[in-house]
């Protein structure tokens, strides 16, 4: 192991020359209460920023065990100090200095939910971080005196923020008990028979649709439950917590427009992950296989069972085995129901504004005009009650334009001016009241639910020379070898660090191709791995940039790579 001074004499050596000089910086360093890892050198100033580490002995930086005891007091520590990492870059790094992207120093962008990450870890060892440096450069010769500025004034102020008696005690605290609290409130929704849980005084409209801050102006309704949906859960940090609970089987959320519906069933979708302090949506949990769906016009499918919804179509195309390049609105959300449900779902999140009309129902009206027997949709009404019955899948659905769905619903909610009321009976009574005069048309049982078996030459990650070029630099999509994989309507990613994860992860799935397994068996090992050893068993070298997924969007991702080829089982 080199010296903090063997790297400044390095440093000093290859000042002013070509930019390739750097790799000389390459390796160890014993720095004065850290040591720092070089573990990747960009090529150019405009290349991706060089990859660094550092790590802190416990003996140094002295975060008492109580504040990672367990897996969610673990990442919410990590999260938090990725947190203060970022900031205290923001404060101490000047920024860019030179050529591309010279002089910055950057970790992962937090964001509102807490979610594992690879930038931070910890163990009873040490703490170490994972981040990027633009090593500074004029056109492309070395700025040394810059370089060591970074390293020597810049970074171990940045590192200051990751020792125990610099953090805000509290506030640190007050995560951990955050995220431990949600955890143990999504581990209850099970035994007692909920599908969510929405806390007392929660608050759940947002800014913007870009800015996913709480609503923080004007009229701010908080959170308060009916008492005929009001449950009380004990936690361990906050005591007994009051709140409303979604009960299993199918639950619709009705009212007017912009009364608040939406902002609901977005929070039940987002409550998959926890979330920060003053978020407002702390402790509004979801069941974690919760998935939401949509219509997904043009998506490509392969060989999905979409039979329960779509049959007998013309000219005797089969449908228990259905493809096509180019899904309709109604196809495409039937085959995304039921890639969840292969993959895992027991709960279904759905929406009428992002729904196909023809294939959430058929009225009577319609039913007279075109005979079932010349309509291969049976309509999202006539199965849902079937999915819970027999699968136990539940549903949570947004409906303002069919009273229909009071036929098969077991809860009916109704958002007035942001809060909820529990309108069940009254829905059951005008049901009674007004028979329907449209007939069932989906039969005595849902259907199967087929597994698939993807085949291994369809993953092809590579581009050009290259035998693997994968990449991800928004939220919704990621170039895997020469194709694109659009993940706009998998709405329940919220991290581009998910995607760069689940790209290198559609990659490692390869391993677990042999004896042609199936789509979710290949998934649950992938997931298994990540569980057990870390993101980074989806890298052969330190990475810092990943963020914890489910395996229910891998699979959606899976699904949505182009150069799939799947067969089921005989």
């Amino acid at each position: 192991m080199q010296t903090a001074q063997d790297l400044k004499r390095t440093l000093r050596r290859i000042n002013k020359r070509g930019y390739k000089a750097y790799e000389d910086i390459q390796g160890v360093y014993k720095c004065r209460d850290y040591i720092l890892f070089i573990d990747h050198v960009q090529g150019d100033p405009y290349a991706s920023p060089s990859q660094v580490r550092v790590q802190i002995l416990q003996e140094v930086a002295k975060f008492p065990e109580e504040t990672y005891c367990n897996k969610s007091r673990e990442i919410a520590l990590r999260d938090y100090l990725t947190r203060a990492f970022f900031a205290a870059s923001r404060q101490f790094c000047k920024g860019r200095r030179g050529t591309g992207k010279s002089g910055i120093i950057s970790i992962t962008r937090p964001i509102q939910e807490i979610v594992e990450r690879t930038s931070i870890l910890v163990t009873d060892q040490y703490v170490e971080a994972r981040f990027s440096m633009g090593l500074p450069a004029f056109g492309r010769r070395i700025a040394a005196q810059h370089a060591e500025t970074m390293f020597f004034k810049e970074l171990p102020r940045i590192v200051q923020s990751l020792y125990f008696e610099n953090v805000d005690r509290k506030n640190l605290y007050d995560y951990i008990e955050t995220a431990e609290d949600a955890d143990v409130l999504r581990g209850q929704l099970e035994k007692r028979g909920l599908v969510a849980f929405v806390a007392t005084g929660s608050v759940l409209p947002r800014r913007s649709g870009i800015d996913p801050r709480p609503l923080s102006t004007g009229k701010v309704v908080p959170f308060q439950s009916p008492l005929s949906l009001q449950v009380e859960i004990k936690v361990p940090n906050r005591g007994v917590v009051t709140g409303m609970g979604i009960p299993k089987g199918v639950t619709l959320i009705v009212g007017g427009g912009y009364h608040g519906k939406s902002t609901l069933l977005d929070a039940l979708q987002i409550g998959v992950y926890n979330h920060i302090p003053g978020d407002g949506r702390e402790l509004v949990v979801s069941n974690p296989c919760t998935a939401k769906i949509r219509a997904e016009d043009g998506r490509r499918v392969e060989k999905v069972d979409i039979s329960p919804f779509i049959d007998n179509l013309p000219f005797g195309q089969p449908t228990t085995a259905f493809s096509t390049e180019d899904a309709s609105g109604s196809t495409s959300q039937a085959a995304n129901i039921m890639e969840a449900l292969e993959a895992g779902a027991e709960v279904l999140l759905m929406d009428e504004d992002t729904s196909a009309t023809n294939f959430m129902i058929r009225d009577h009206r319609m039913q007279e005009l075109v005979a079932k027997d010349k309509e291969p949709i049976t309509p999202f009404i006539d199965k849902v009650r079937q999915l819970y019955k027999d699968y136990g899948v539940s549903t949570v659905l947004v409906i303002g334009g069919s009273g229909e769905y009071f036929d098969v619903a077991d809860c009916v909610i109704c958002m007035v001016e942001y809060t909820p009321y529990d309108v069940t009976e009254k829905a059951s009574a005008i049901a009674e009241k007004y028979k329907a005069e449209r007939n069932p048309e989906g039969g005595e049982h849902f259907g199967k639910i087929t597994g698939r078996i993807p085949l291994v030459h369809s993953f092809d990650p590579s581009r050009g020379r290259r035998k693997v070029k994968i990449r991800s630099q928004t939220v919704k999509t990621i170039l895997f070898g020469i194709h694109t994989i659009d993940l706009h309507a998998v709405e329940q990613l919220v991290d581009v660090g998910q995607t760069k994860a689940i790209g290198d992860a559609i990659y490692y799935a390869i391993r677990y191709m042999e004896g042609e397994p199936t789509l979710r068996d290949i998934v649950e090992n992938v997931t298994a791995d990540t569980a057990e050893n870390g993101l980074s068993v989806l890298s052969p070298y330190p990475v810092g940039t990943y963020a914890a997924f489910r395996g229910l969007e891998l699979a959606a991702a899976i699904n949505r790579l182009r150069t799939l080829s799947v067969r089921q089982p005989q």
